[in-house]
């Protein structure tokens, strides 16, 4: 069991004890042993019980605990506590905006046992007349409910990328005792790389369709059944649906690319191509006098017209990538320490810089630097660039934008940074125009580098603050402020649909991964997909610029 999941479980556990009004002591022990766990720089799993009850924050009575769940899967008193609960009430405690006090009193108050009949009991205000709440914030449950119920089948690029490689691997095995070679290939939304999957496709071709029908019962690892005539279809063991398209040999290639693109840019292509047969994708864009066009940018805008004039964007790989910026470290919230992240970097991924973004003060929550840790810091990385070079970490914050557009810190703290991401991190609930105004005042602050995570989204969990999106990216271009691709998964934000806008105003993105731990830096690759997907190049990336170009950048920018 990883670190993640045992913390998920002390922390289900400490507010399943405040529901029941257990002792507040007790509670906050777990609480905080979950929070300990989580940020361990080590598995858990790998020590015996004497060594967990060492750890900082564990003791004797909560390592007790984990070795339960690490030996059986679970805990007695866990298992005791959820007992005398309705399951509906702990699927309550997922709900952003509304912690144990509040699910007692729609519990205990109001005789709500499950998410749908809180839905309900917003739709017909009666959250308002319970203890604690107001319009507002049954407005604000309502949203997330809602936001939620649209959520239903859908998934993260992230979270379906092991599936699709591990299926794509194991049809291939299995597919080598079918007679003629037949051809694979995934389709569909994520092979255009598309942040959130609701069915993943694959496209099969046979030289008999009906060898596949025969034996497809033969392929363990999921459970096909006719969906159309020449489709079937299997759901995922965590409810993913899989569609498995057949199709003859011959035309394999024009339906894997007529089952990849968008609508209207598969009919615009074919129109100009006809129907193959094709001896593959490139065939098919030559026929149509056009350029090839990258599966990423298939989504009926103006990549036509580019491919006709040839034009398209020489799209930015991995390779291109020289550095990784706004990362974290344990002087704020991070779990690895600055040299640790620093030398993976270095060594492991061959960079040639690492931007160290931890926390500012009002960050209180992530342990925000004051002025004078600003400085412990700054000695800290003087003396790291002597003993790494050539490598380089540059002096970066995040620097929280504040309610009213004001960066954390006086201009004496932020001129002393290599460069500044500015995000926001709290009062997310603005309207349009103010949230705009707000990010607007913080790309005009002269020590504004980086634009952080412009819409503070959480994908499939928040919705972004409102912003006018060519408002911002225009303060951006005047101000020679880099926008940034957030790689989180659980963010990719600038959202690729407004990359193209912002490209063509001449603003630089920077693809940051906003690694806390060494493994975060891997998310890289997801930003850098869906950089690839907004028509991003390597000239137009900012950490693809190699070191002696950045450090020009910066200097230039201070």
């Amino acid at each position: 069991m990883e670190n993640k999941a045992i913390a998920r479980t002390l922390r289900l556990l400490s507010q399943l004890m405040e529901l029941h009004n257990e002792n507040p002591f007790k509670i906050k022990s777990v609480a905080n042993a979950a929070f300990k766990v989580d940020k361990l720089p080590f598995a858990i799993k790998t020590k015996n019980l004497e060594e967990i009850a060492q750890i900082d924050g564990l003791g004797k009575s909560i390592s007790s605990k984990v070795w339960e769940l690490l030996q059986t899967g679970t805990m007695a008193e866990l298992q005791a506590i959820l007992t005398e609960t309705p399951e509906g009430i702990v699927e309550m405690l997922g709900i952003k905006g509304i912690g144990p006090k509040k699910i007692v009193v729609i519990w205990k108050d109001l005789g709500i046992e499950n998410i749908g009949e809180l839905y309900y009991a917003c739709n017909e205000n009666r959250l308002i007349e319970a203890k604690g709440f107001g319009l507002k914030t049954q407005e604000e449950i309502k949203k997330v409910i809602e936001f939620q119920m649209a959520a239903h089948g859908k998934f993260l690029y992230a979270q379906t990328e092991p599936l699709v490689n591990k299926l794509h691997a194991d049809l291939a095995i299995w597919l080598k005792g079918i007679s003629g070679e037949p051809l694979l290939g995934v389709a569909g939304a994520y092979r255009r790389c598309l942040e959130i999957i609701e069915e993943v496709e694959l496209v099969l071709g046979a030289e008999s369709i009906q060898e596949i029908y025969d034996r497809i019962a033969e392929f363990e690892p999921l459970n096909f059944e006719p969906h159309t005539e020449h489709t079937l279809i299997a759901l995922s063991p965590f409810g993913m649906k899989i569609k498995l398209h057949l199709t003859d040999k011959k035309d394999f290639y024009l339906n894997w690319f007529s089952l990849t693109g968008n609508e209207a840019h598969v009919k615009q292509v074919l129109d100009l191509a006809g129907t193959g047969p094709f001896s593959d994708e490139y065939e098919i864009y030559q026929k149509a006098g056009l350029s090839f066009v990258a599966p990423e940018l298939r989504e009926g805008l103006d990549e036509i017209q580019l491919a006709k004039e040839n034009r398209l964007p020489v799209l930015i790989k991995y390779e291109d990538l020289k550095g990784s910026l706004h990362n974290h470290s344990t002087w704020s919230d991070g779990v690895h320490t600055l040299e640790e992240m620093a030398q993976y970097c270095k060594e492991n991924l061959q960079l040639e810089y690492l931007g160290i973004c931890d926390h500012s003060r009002s960050a209180f929550y992530a342990n925000g630097l004051n002025e004078q840790r600003v400085y412990a810091q700054h000695q800290e990385i003087n003396a790291l660039n002597t003993k790494l070079a050539p490598f380089k970490i540059f002096k970066g914050i995040e620097s929280d934008i504040l309610y009213d557009g004001a960066l954390d810190y006086s201009d004496d703290i932020l001129k002393t940074f290599d460069f500044v991401v500015a995000s926001v991190h709290s009062n997310l609930r603005m309207d349009e125009e103010k949230a705009t105004a707000r990010l607007i005042k913080a790309v005009e602050n002269p020590y504004t580098t980086i634009l952080g995570h412009p819409t503070g989204r959480l994908l499939l969990s928040r919705k972004g603050y409102p912003i006018d999106y060519t408002k911002v990216i225009d303060a951006c271009a005047a101000n020679n402020v880099v926008i940034e691709i957030n790689a989180n998964p659980l963010r990719l934000d600038l959202d690729w649909r407004w990359h193209r806008y912002a490209l063509e105003k001449g603003v630089l993105l920077s693809i940051n991964p906003d690694a806390h731990r060494t493994e975060g830096f891997h998310d890289t690759r997801f930003g850098l997909l869906i950089g690839r997907k907004g028509g991003l190049t390597a000239k137009q990336c900012l950490n693809a610029m190699s070191l002696e170009d950045i450090s020009q950048y910066f200097s230039n920018k201070k």
